[in-house]
């Protein structure tokens, strides 16, 4: 690599983060607890020989759930961001979005389940509520940085209402098509992982199958899923969508119902801190704080930060090895065919469901956490250099082999690779906050406690302090970005590789 680059400043701070990820190291569970792990993993594979088809029936279903509640999900999310992306402006609501996209699908599902129990608006509220957030960030965007210049052929006498759909809708469309598109394949993954608490979707399937030791059921599951995610451009068709928007609600409907009485008491009973409750003083209410402050809070942050910082150097190693797997500087047609099968399986598995099946080879530990998430970020972010490496031109006596990766394309594509590792970074703390809930010890499992003991207080309390901390990292991302001047080479709203890195 050229001697210049290794003292620039992005190049330090890639060192930072290597030498913060090394100390977290020494601070991380990272053993192997199961007796007979690499025996498992082999039954595991060898349940991909010959996956199970006898029970298409509950197959199906979860299949027909999972599509439903992505479907609702995204598309009421879609219509009310794109109600807030008009007055995104406005200092509270960007604010209010900022907090709300902060908190995992996983933690609202958990929140509404003790509202709503097993009723569908759940499901429906647990992904449409931070992707309406989401959208709405991301819809202001696209309408901020649009092409305006056909506002000038407007009459002053137009009515907004007029001058959005004539003059900025039409060159704005395919940007938000583009987008949505790519949500909905979020959301299908964030549908899946849903069944994990209870819900009807694939996780609840794939966990149950898991658990029983029938690995060709499992495989059948995923072999689907991945079908299904790769598929998504032929079934998502514009005349199509209002027919699924209309079958979804019969698909999701079920027999359970709301119980107000139930939500009046989370509103005005669980989750009012206990010493309010009891009517305690202002020194029993902040001795019960500290307690929770210091005996899960700091635990669970310090663990949360700790496999952040280590998945995320994890992810960008992966990363440098995965991307010329794509590339056309590196391989012939047919080895970047079995490269893109690769992280096409690998960004598509939610990270959720890799770090549930390694958990249950491992054991639990923070190894497969980290695993999972390296193997999940790695591919998404090496999907997206790769792609941007083919741009690239080489001279024709350009060098080959580790010289060629080294030295001719590495220093050009850096820049870009850490711009979009540093979009990940918030995304790697939330699932890793979320992760907790599968036993590790991050703040999602204090709060999975917490709602299991029925200390709702507790919980939100330490929801709201996952938030803050998902902000904070953002807000550092974007500090690092604007200081090092990381930016890509091209409008990446045009395609979905923004979508991709700021998922």
């Amino acid at each position: 690599m050229d001697s210049a680059y290794k003292h620039s400043p992005a190049w330090n701070v890639s060192w930072l983060f290597v030498l913060l990820a090394g100390f977290s190291l020494f601070f991380s569970d990272i053993e192997i607890i199961s007796l007979e792990p690499w025996q498992e993993l082999k039954r595991l594979f060898m349940g991909l020989l010959a996956p199970d088809w006898s029970n298409l029936s509950e197959i199906g279903e979860a299949f027909l759930q999972t599509l439903a509640f992505a479907i609702l999900g995204v598309a009421g999310g879609s219509v009310i961001g794109f109600l807030l992306a008009q007055i995104f402006h406005w200092r509270w609501i960007q604010v209010s979005c900022a907090f709300i996209r902060a908190i995992h699908e996983l933690f609202w599902a958990l929140i509404f389940l003790q509202i709503f129990g097993l009723h569908p608006l759940t499901g429906l509220l647990a992904i449409g509520l931070p992707y309406a957030a989401t959208f709405a960030k991301v819809y202001a965007e696209i309408l901020e940085e649009g092409d305006k210049s056909a506002l000038q052929a407007v009459s002053l006498d137009a009515s907004r209402v007029s001058t959005f759909f004539y003059a900025r809708l039409p060159d704005l469309w395919q940007h938000f098509k583009t987008y949505t598109s790519y949500r909905l394949e979020c959301g299908l993954r964030s549908s899946a992982i849903l069944g994990f608490v209870g819900l009807p979707t694939l996780g609840y399937t794939l966990s149950s199958a898991f658990m029983e030791g029938h690995y060709s059921v499992v495989w059948a599951l995923l072999l689907l899923f991945y079908l299904l995610i790769a598929t998504i451009r032929y079934w998502v068709r514009p005349a199509l969508l209002p027919i699924y928007i209309i079958a979804a609600p019969f698909i999701v409907a079920n027999d359970s119902t709301i119980s107000f009485d139930n939500v009046q008491r989370f509103f005005t009973e669980d989750i009012i801190p206990a010493p309010i409750m009891r009517g305690e003083s202002l020194s029993e209410s902040w001795h019960w704080l500290s307690d929770l402050l210091i005996n899960q809070a700091l635990p669970g942050i310090a663990n949360t930060v700790v496999l952040t910082q280590v998945a995320l150097v994890a992810s960008g190693i992966l990363t440098l090895l995965f991307f010329p797997l794509i590339s056309t500087h590196f391989f012939k047609p047919a080895g970047r065919t079995i490269g893109h099968v690769l992280l096409v399986i690998l960004r598509t598995t939610p990270e959720y469901i890799l770090a549930y099946i390694l958990l249950q080879l491992w054991g639990p530990s923070m190894l497969p956490a980290i695993v999972a998430l390296a193997l999940h970020n790695g591919a998404i972010i090496g999907h997206l250099i790769g792609r941007y490496s083919i741009e690239i031109q080489l001279r024709v006596d350009a060098s080959r082999g580790l010289n060629r990766y080294f030295y001719e394309l590495l220093p050009r594509l850096y820049g870009q690779f850490l711009a979009f590792l540093f979009y990940r970074w918030e995304i790697i703390m939330r699932e890793s906050a979320i992760l907790g809930i599968l036993g590790i010890a991050t703040l999602g499992f204090y709060i999975d406690s917490s709602i299991q003991e029925l200390h709702f207080d507790k919980a939100m309390i330490l929801i709201f302090i996952t938030a803050l901390l998902n902000v904070l990292v953002d807000s550092l991302s974007r500090y690092l970005r604007a200081k090092l001047r990381l930016r890509t080479n091209v409008d990446c709203r045009a395609t979905n590789d923004y979508c991709t890195a700021r998922e």
